[in-house]
């Protein structure tokens, strides 16, 4: 049994691991959503499909509150399109508590604001299609990296990826 020098200190117990991020991130988003009245945040992670393109381009919702009439839908849109939802807001609620299951929202209440352009999703690539038997990069003789780099620029040029000369 080996025994430690009596001037070794042990090496202290580390408390501050780091942990992983998304189990934070979590519980941050979780609480953000909570504090703007939205016990389920589906209703803005979903506001597109719920809403319809249209509505959900022209306002986003910011706050959920009950009330003791029932809840309040706080949504943010531009000055001119306020005036229109307003309008609709019968059929947009309708569609909300459709979604939800229950009658969550009786009135929608429009703050007027600059909507920031929500960012595209990336376009998706087609799949590869594979380059006839005639092309020129499948009779490559040469080294086999290199055929596989031809195969590929072939690849591409078949799915509309490249350039043409």
């Amino acid at each position: 049994m080996a025994q430690s020098k009596p001037d070794e200190q042990p090496e202290p117990q580390r408390r501050g691991r780091a942990g992983a991020v998304g189990g934070d991130a979590t519980l941050a988003a979780r609480s953000a959503f909570a504090r703007a009245g939205f016990s389920d945040p589906s209703l803005i992670l979903r506001w597109p499909e719920i809403a319809g393109a249209e509505t959900a381009r022209l306002a986003r919702p910011v706050r959920l509150a009950e009330t003791a009439s029932g809840g309040v839908l706080t949504l943010k849109a531009e000055p001119a399109a306020a005036l229109f939802l307003q309008h609709e807001s019968r059929a947009l609620c309708a569609r909300i508590n459709s979604y939800l299951g229950r009658v969550a929202v009786v009135r929608l209440r429009f703050v007027r604001g600059s909507l920031v352009e929500l960012p595209l999703p990336p376009p998706r690539r087609p799949k590869a299609v594979e380059p006839a038997p005639s092309d020129p990069a499948r009779r490559w003789q040469g080294p086999p990296l290199l055929g596989e780099a031809l195969l590929n620029l072939a690849r591409q040029r078949t799915r509309g990826g490249g350039r043409t000369p």
